[in-house]
C-alpha cells in the first residue's frame, strides 16, 4: 500500500507519499481499500499540530473516506469482504488502504457512490445535529447560514430546506451565492458587498422583513459573528459550529439578554460518542434522505490521491465550493 505519511506535524509540506506494509485487521477492525477521501478543515489542522486530537507519530492523515472492505478482523459480523462502506475515523484516509474500526463504518446502500460517501458523514452529521437537535429548527422558521458555500454550509442549506425552513445564505463571492441558490437557498448575501459590520446586519434584517433569523449557523467565526448576532430574532439560537476564518469571536453577554437569545455549542463528535443510539438514528435518517434525493454532497472537484498537496493549496485559497475529494 501507499499513503501520505506525517512524521513531523509542521504542515502540509512535511507530508511524504510512501510505500508501507499493508496491515491486517485486528479484533474489531476491517481493512479498507480506499476509493475516495474528502478534505475537511481538521485534516489541515492535524498536520499542523493545531487540532485537539494529536495522534501518535507517524500517522496517515485523512479523517473521512469510503471504499471496499478487503478483510475483516475477529468479532466483526456486520461487515463482509467486498462490501462498500464509508468511515470517519479521524486518520488513515489519505492512502490506498487503511485499517478502520468496524463500529465506525457505515455500510453503503446500492447506488451510494464512493465519492459522495467520502464527503457525507462529517458535513451532514454536523449540520443535522446542529439544526435538528441543538437548534430544534421548525418548518417555517428562518435560518442564516454563514460560510454557506463550504462543505458544512451546503449541507446546512439542504437540511434546513428538507425541514421546511427559509434559508438565507451568506458567502464571499457572487459565484458562491449562485451555488447556494442552486441547492435551495431562498436569499443570498455577498459578504464582500457588506464588509462594514453594520451593513451586513442591515442586509440580514432586510432579508427577514426586520424580524431577523430564528437560527444562525456559524462555522466561520471571525469578524461577522457579532454583526450576525445583532440581527438575530427574539428567542433566536446562534449555533457555534467552528472557526474556519481563524479568530474566535467574543460576544457581549448583553446581546443575548436583549434578544432573549441563546448561544448553542455544536460538537457532533462528542455527541456521537456520548449518545450513540441517537447518532445512529440520525445517520439512518440522513441515509434515507440521500436515497430520496433530499440531500446530496456538493463536490467542488475530484483529484488523484497523489495530488493531495495541491488539493490542500486549493482549499487554502478559499475557492472551494462544497467538498474536495481525493480518488484512487
Amino acid at each position: 500500500m501507499h499513503a501520505w505519511l506525517c512524521e513531523n506535524p509542521t504542515g502540509v509540506d512535511a507530508l511524504t507519499w510512501k510505500e508501507l506494509p499493508t496491515p491486517q485487521p485486528g479484533k474489531g477492525e476491517v481493512l479498507i481499500a480506499i476509493k475516495a477521501a474528502s478534505l475537511n478543515f481538521p485534516d489541515l489542522l492535524i498536520v499542523q499540530n493545531k487540532y485537539q486530537m494529536k495522534p501518535a507519530l507517524p500517522f496517515v492523515p485523512g479523517s473521512e473516506y469510503a471504499g471496499v472492505v478487503q478483510a475483516v478482523g475477529e468479532g466483526v459480523s456486520h461487515l463482509k469482504v467486498g462490501q462498500s462502506v464509508a468511515c470517519l475515523s479521524g486518520t488513515g484516509g489519505f492512502g490506498t488502504h487503511t485499517l478502520a474500526p468496524a463500529a465506525l463504518c457505515m455500510p453503503l446502500p446500492p447506488g451510494f457512490g464512493h465519492v459522495d460517501a467520502a464527503a457525507f458523514i462529517m458535513i451532514y452529521a454536523t449540520s443535522h445535529h446542529a439544526l435538528v437537535d441543538r437548534a430544534q429548527l421548525k418548518a417555517g422558521e428562518t435560518v442564516l447560514v454563514l460560510g454557506a458555500a463550504g462543505g458544512v454550509g451546503t449541507a446546512a442549506i439542504q437540511i434546513a430546506k428538507a425541514i421546511g425552513a427559509t434559508v438565507i445564505a451568506a458567502a464571499s463571492t457572487d459565484e458562491k451565492c449562485a451555488l447556494c441558490k442552486s441547492i435551495g437557498a431562498d436569499v443570498t448575501i455577498n459578504y464582500t458587498e457588506h464588509a462594514v459590520p453594520n451593513a451586513f446586519r442591515e442586509a440580514v434584517k432586510a432579508a427577514t422583513g426586520g424580524k431577523g433569523p430564528d437560527v444562525i449557523y456559524d462555522p466561520v467565526g471571525g469578524d461577522f459573528a457579532e454583526s450576525a448576532f445583532r440581527s438575530i430574532a427574539w428567542r433566536g439560537r446562534y449555533l457555534v459550529v467552528g472557526f474556519a476564518s481563524g479568530p474566535i469571536p467574543a460576544l457581549p453577554f448583553n446581546l443575548m439578554l436583549l434578544k432573549g437569545a441563546s448561544v448553542v455549542g455544536v460538537f457532533w463528535g462528542d455527541f456521537a460518542k456520548r449518545e450513540p443510539k441517537a447518532n445512529a438514528a440520525m445517520m439512518g435518517e440522513l441515509a434515507q434522505w440521500y436515497g430520496q434525493g433530499k440531500i446530496k454532497p456538493v463536490i467542488d472537484r475530484t483529484m488523484p490521491m497523489a495530488e493531495l498537496k495541491a488539493a490542500f493549496a486549493h482549499m487554502g485559497s478559499r475557492g472551494v465550493m462544497g467538498k474536495l475529494v481525493m480518488v484512487n
